[in-house]
């Protein structure tokens, strides 16, 4: 199923599915009952990018802040809940906009069914989440191991369970660590269902690592017009799940507007510290992704100055210095020390 053609889900004051944008999605790692910290860190994810903000919830102190985190944040909170079903009952009377789950690890069936009368009386979707890690014995012993056969006929028990209690207010996710695994379910699952996928590769690893897996992953099932929202799961400040998720998205033109920056490697004729310069300015743009513009670092005047000119903005070093271009004409030649600010002064006047 085409992610035109999915489900439309409310979440919030946000909705994904029926060929709505791609959501990014990111999780907290503050303590949940740390709600000053907690809030901090979803505004600054905000900020960044993050679309919709999952938080843990392991006790009944986690699911009793969450009424006072959504008063201080302005995207949609889901629950990630685990085993016990009285904290995803308790997470959705806070407030929670969505709740995640896995049927298999809540209990038996009145448990589960406990928690979609409360899904459905405050009308918040369920997530209905199977792992890879968390695959039922007989299935693995049906398909001969963990296989994508066998992560997506998990999921879709899980969520005909569900449909047999009468809802359908529901969000997919199947994930591995295995990049081809994951891509071969999601093409299984999107030709069975019409609900909305939550796409990514779990336990994806550090920041390198991590986001190239998630990135080979996550571009191929999208690039396939599979997913709704996606989340880049890394080892790290969450901060860089949303730059990671937002270059992915913008890389495969599911979203627009931004600053792009591009850069060249360094070689031998580089004469100015262009890795120092290179991160310094897109750790400064990030305060202007309102624009949709792409921005140029290049390393020497071989390949810099035409590289540039095919960017908004961008300069180009020389020795101790460099070239200010702007939509392909030279401006004027900045000592290296001044160029970050040079570029600052000039994306300040294409706001």
């Amino acid at each position: 199923m085409n992610r035109d053609h999915t489900k439309i889900i409310q979440i919030g004051n946000k909705v994904i599915g029926g060929g709505n944008p791609v959501l990014i999605q990111s999780m907290c790692n503050t303590k949940t009952q740390d709600v000053a910290s907690t809030v901090n860190q979803i505004n600054a994810l905000t900020a960044a990018g993050c679309d919709i903000i999952r938080v843990a919830v392991p006790d009944m102190e986690a699911a009793a802040a969450i009424k006072e985190i959504k008063k201080q944040i302005s995207i949609p909170l889901v629950a990630d809940i685990h085993f016990d079903y009285r904290l995803a009952v308790a997470s959705i009377e806070s407030g929670a906009d969505k709740i995640r789950i896995n049927p298999g690890n809540i209990g038996s069936l009145d448990r589960v069914k406990a928690v979609v009368d409360k899904a459905k009386e405050y009308q918040i979707p369920i997530r209905v989440g199977v792992n890879s890690g968390s695959l039922e014995k007989n299935l693995i012993e049906k398909y001969g191991g963990v296989t994508a056969e066998g992560i997506v006929e998990s999921a879709l028990n899980k969520v005909r369970m569900i449909e047999e209690m009468d809802y359908g207010n529901l969000v997919i996710s199947i994930k591995s660590s295995d990049v081809l695994m994951c891509i071969k379910a999601h093409e299984l699952i999107a030709e069975r269902t019409d609900y909305p996928l939550h796409v990514g590769i779990t336990e994806a690893g550090t920041l390198i690592s991590g986001t190239i897996k998630s990135s080979v992953g996550l571009g191929i099932i999208l690039h396939k017009g599979i997913g709704d929202t996606i989340r880049v799961s890394l080892t790290g400040d969450p901060l860089e799940e949303i730059k990671a998720a937002k270059t992915i998205l913008r890389t495969l033109g599911l979203k627009r507007g931004g600053v792009e920056v591009i850069s060249c490697p360094t070689c031998g004729r580089t004469r100015i510290d262009l890795i120092s310069l290179a991160n310094q300015v897109e750790d400064m743009v990030s305060a202007y992704d309102h624009l949709d513009i792409k921005v140029a670092v290049m390393g020497c005047v071989v390949n810099g100055p035409g590289e540039a000119r095919e960017a908004d903005i961008g300069i180009a070093g020389g020795i101790g210095e460099g070239l200010l271009i702007k939509k392909g004409e030279v401006i004027r030649k900045v000592p290296e020390e001044e160029l970050l600010s040079a570029l600052q002064e000039e994306l300040m006047k294409m706001q």
